[in-house]
């Protein structure tokens, strides 16, 4: 397993590790705010928020990439957990994020995500990448629009997810690299 870790001005982005990320990692996803548009109702319960986390771990361990870990360099604090994305039935590969609730509106999402789709274009060799988004999630909407992403298509629902009405932003290589030049 490829033990890739990421690094931006303010953030590092590393492998999941449940003895560092478990507590900060359910904290975030027991919220009912954060949890609105990614398929967790009310937020989850601590074996919820266990199987989550174990699953980030196992779509490592069978893609050989998977959500990193993003810690605040200056406080050492998980900030959550974004990155390359690609579970069985899902429309395309993906640059996702999940912010704790603590540290939403300081970029982070960002930040993170456009050190992501560098990965994934110049190290996993994608041609493209999406953010689903569910209808009514306006602060991911933006996020996927500042890196330059455009809505292109929608879905009735997100496999394992939601039935809710959802959409794809979307960017290729070509795109991303001439944002980057700008």
């Amino acid at each position: 397993m490829t033990q890739t870790t990421l690094e931006t001005n303010r953030l590092l982005l590393r492998l999941i590790d449940p003895e560092k990320d478990f507590e900060a990692w359910a904290d975030c996803f027991a919220d009912k705010s954060t949890m609105t548009y990614i398929g967790g109702g009310p937020g989850y319960n601590r074996a919820q928020a266990w199987r989550s986390m174990a699953t980030a771990i196992g779509h490592q361990q069978i893609r050989g990439y998977s959500f990193f870990s993003v810690i605040e360099k200056s406080s050492k604090e998980w900030v959550g957990r974004v990155g390359p994305w690609y579970p069985e039935e899902w429309p395309e590969p993906e640059i996702g994020w999940t912010i704790h609730r603590n540290h939403w509106r300081k970029g982070f999402a960002k930040e993170a995500a456009a050190a992501c789709i560098d990965y994934a274009f110049e190290t996993l060799g994608w041609d493209r990448v999406i953010h689903t988004i569910q209808d009514g999630n306006i602060a991911s909407m933006k996020t996927a629009e500042a890196l330059g992403s455009k809505r292109d298509y929608s879905l009735q629902g997100i496999p394992a997810i939601t039935d809710e009405l959802c959409w794809v932003y979307a960017q290729n290589r070509a795109d991303w690299g001439a944002r980057k030049k700008d």
